[in-house]
């Protein structure tokens, strides 16, 4: 049995080693990676110091695990709130301020008042300000021109963003598997 049960989460890899997202980082709790592992669906590539027990059984948790089936990634990324922000930078695209997820909006920069619609390609991001500011107008009536045209990003280019926000718990054994691409120190 394991002492207080709660912490180390695994880092689920895919079969060709890369996390299955960054943004959320794809991580399971210690006792799915346990049950994946029986199972034998997860190969297990790191593991923290600590044990899990029973009467006849003993093994140390799995902190970094690769899926050994491959699952491909979405063709085209979910239209969500959420991923308006990450496309965004969680940057208002008037007034360029970050800022973070609770305190942003999304803007229909043609507005739906004026037939607009509620796409990749009419959404950006706002904060409350500016939102209430441009209101029902259009970009050019009040001069608030999105700072980047509105666009449907790639599934590659969203996970590529989350990159830039690391998450509240990173352990070590995960890095060499998230950073890639960084430089290499000397």
């Amino acid at each position: 049995m394991l002492e207080g049960g709660f912490g180390f989460p695994a880092l689920v890899l895919n079969a060709d080693f890369r996390p299955l997202s960054y943004f959320p980082l794809s991580t399971w709790n210690w006792q799915d990676a346990v049950k994946a592992v029986f199972l034998d669906r997860v190969s297990v590539l790191s593991e923290y110091e600590k044990q899990v027990r029973s009467p006849s059984f003993s093994m140390r948790l799995p902190s970094v695990i690769a899926l050994r089936d491959f699952i491909p990634s979405a063709r085209s990324p979910a239209f969500t709130r959420f991923n308006v922000f990450l496309r965004d930078g969680f940057t208002c695209q008037y007034c360029s301020r970050k800022r973070n997820a609770p305190e942003l909006t999304f803007d229909h920069v043609i507005p739906r008042a004026r037939g607009g619609r509620t796409s990749w390609e009419n959404v950006v991001t706002a904060c409350g300000a500016c939102n209430l500011r441009k209101g029902a107008k259009l970009p050019r009536e009040c001069n608030m021109i999105p700072r980047q045209e509105p666009r449907r990003p790639s599934c590659w280019e969203l996970q590529d963003r989350g990159r830039g926000f690391p998450p509240n718990f990173l352990h070590e054994s995960w890095r060499d598997f998230l950073y890639w691409d960084s430089e290499l120190e000397n």
